[in-house]
């Protein structure tokens, strides 16, 4: 496997036939007609997950954060909890 110098050079690889598949962020995908994207990957809590880190993905949850995420072109694939 070989890592490209940025998600732009991954990204040229893929849509040259240069490399059968990166991952980058969709907001990326989007922009380049040629490349076409097959999964997403999802953000998941540990069991023994910090106390702040337990309060940021309650953040990730609520109606503000899928405002924001939206604003910038990224989907958000659960209903927010607030």
């Amino acid at each position: 496997m070989d890592m490209a110098q940025d998600v732009r050079v991954a990204l040229s690889m893929v849509a040259h036939g240069e490399a059968p598949l990166g991952i980058v962020y969709e907001t990326d995908a989007k922009i380049e007609p040629a490349v076409k994207v097959i999964g997403v990957y999802p953000v998941a809590l540990r069991a023994n997950a910090k106390p702040d880190t337990v309060r940021y993905f309650s953040f990730l949850r609520t109606q503000t954060a899928k405002s924001v995420f939206e604003k910038y072109g990224f989907n958000f694939l659960v209903k927010p909890t607030s």
